[in-house]
C-alpha cells in the first residue's frame, strides 16, 4: 500500500476518533490533524464552564504525538478542492490525498439583531474564554438540552444569580411526559424560573425582546439555541445543505467532491428515517470511526458497507447531582425507560467520560 496522506480538519469528537483509527484502517498514511486551538475542551462540559467550575482539557500535540500522528495548529481560511490543500492563515498550505472535515458548529447568533453583540453563546470554548461571570439575573435563551443544562448548573452553581429559562417550547419538549416533568421539577427545586412561547427577536444591552413586543430584563443573556456550520465548505465550492454542512453519500463522503469525506456538526447525513442526523458526541463519534473504516476499505480497493446509525438514548445533566437518561428508538423518538436523579447523573457523567476516552484522550486530566 502506497503512503497516503490524509488530512483531518478539526479536533473535535468526530475528527479526532477519525485520526486515531485511520492509523488502523490505513496503515503507513500521514496523518495531520489540522485545529485553531491547542487544547482540547469537552464541549459537552461547556455549560459547568460557564458556571464557573474547572473542567478538563487535553493538549492536542501531546496526545495525538504520542500515537504518531502530527498535530497542526492553525486555522483554515480556504480549501483549494482542485489542488488538494488547506490554505492556512498564515499562508502555509497542507496537501492532502484525502480530507476529512470535521469542523463542528458555531452558535447560531447571526439571525437574531444583537445576539452576536449583547448574548454569551455557549457553543465554543472561545465564546467562554474572556467572559465575565453573569451576575444579576440571567437569561437563558433556548429550552433544548443546552439551555436547560445550562439553566440548571447555574442554578445550583450560583444561587446568588436569578435563572431565567426562554423558550419557544416546553423544555426538552421532545422528551416524554415523565422526563419532562422531572426537569420541571428540577428547574422548580432549583429556583428557575420558566417562561414559554417566549420566542426572543432581538437581544439589547438591557435584555431580550420577544415576538409579542414583551421586553425581558437581564442583566446578562447566555444564547443556547441555534448552531451554524462554518462557511468554509460552502465557500470552497462543495455541496452543501442550506444551513451550510457538507452534504454526504451513504458513506460520508462529499457528494461533489469524492476525495473528501464530511463527519460531525459540519456534515449532513441522512439517518435511517432519512432525516439529517442532530448535531451531538453521540453522532459526531460514530460518524468518525467510520470515515476511517470507509477511508480504509477504498485504499485496499473495497467498496465500503453503508453507514448505519441509530440512535440509542438522550441523556443531560441537571446540576451535578441530578440527572436524567432516556432511552429512545432508533429515529430518537423517545421509549418507555427513563432513569433520573443521582442515578441518572452518575450515568451522565459515566457518558461524557465515555465519549473523551473514545475520542483518544487519556483518563485522569
Amino acid at each position: 500500500m502506497t503512503t497516503r496522506r490524509i488530512v483531518v480538519l478539526g479536533a473535535g469528537y468526530a475528527g479526532l476518533v477519525a485520526a486515531n483509527k485511520l492509523l488502523r484502517t490505513v496503515p503507513g498514511a500521514e496523518i495531520t490533524v489540522l485545529d485553531a486551538r491547542a487544547r482540547f475542551v469537552e464541549r459537552v462540559r461547556l455549560h459547568q464552564r460557564a458556571a464557573g467550575q474547572a473542567i478538563p482539557e487535553w493538549d492536542l500535540a501531546d496526545v495525538l504525538g504520542r500515537r504518531g500522528i502530527r498535530f497542526v495548529q492553525g486555522r483554515a481560511v480556504g480549501l483549494d478542492l482542485a489542488a488538494r490543500e488547506v490554505r492556512l492563515a498564515d499562508g502555509a498550505a497542507l496537501p492532502y490525498d484525502t480530507l476529512v472535515y470535521a469542523l463542528g458548529s458555531a452558535a447560531g447568533t447571526a439571525d437574531v439583531p444583537g445576539a452576536a453583540e449583547h448574548a454569551l453563546a455557549v457553543a465554543t470554548p472561545e465564546d467562554l474564554a474572556d467572559a465575565a461571570p453573569p451576575t444579576g439575573r440571567a437569561l437563558v435563551i433556548g429550552a433544548g438540552a443546552t439551555g436547560v443544562e445550562l439553566a440548571t448548573e447555574l442554578a445550583e452553581t450560583r444561587p446568588d444569580l436569578r435563572v431565567l429559562l426562554l423558550g419557544a417550547d416546553e423544555p426538552v419538549a421532545a422528551l416524554s411526559p415523565r422526563a419532562r416533568a422531572h426537569v420541571r421539577r428540577v428547574l422548580d427545586r432549583l429556583g428557575v424560573e420558566v417562561r414559554t412561547d417566549a420566542k426572543v427577536t432581538a437581544v439589547t444591552a438591557a435584555g431580550v425582546r420577544l415576538a409579542d413586543g414583551t421586553e425581558v430584563p437581564g442583566d446578562a443573556v447566555l444564547w443556547t439555541t441555534g448552531f451554524l456550520a462554518p462557511p468554509l465548505a460552502a465557500a470552497a465550492g462543495l455541496a452543501v445543505d442550506g444551513s451550510g454542512r457538507v452534504r454526504t453519500d451513504a458513506t460520508l463522503r462529499s457528494l461533489s467532491h469524492p476525495d473528501v469525506y464530511a463527519v460531525g456538526d459540519a456534515a449532513a447525513t441522512a439517518g435511517q428515517d432519512g432525516r439529517q442526523l442532530r448535531m451531538a458526541c453521540a453522532t459526531a463519534l460514530p460518524q468518525g470511526a467510520y470515515a476511517a473504516t470507509a477511508i480504509g476499505a477504498r485504499a485496499r480497493g473495497a467498496e465500503p458497507r453503508e453507514f448505519r446509525f441509530r440512535y440509542q438514548a438522550q441523556c443531560y445533566s441537571l446540576g451535578r447531582g441530578d440527572g436524567l437518561l432516556h432511552l429512545v428508538h432508533a429515529d430518537d423518538s423517545p421509549a418507555r425507560l427513563v432513569i433520573t436523579g443521582r442515578a441518572g447523573a452518575w450515568i451522565k457523567e459515566r457518558i461524557v467520560r465515555f465519549a473523551a476516552r473514545r475520542a483518544g484522550l487519556p483518563a485522569g486530566l
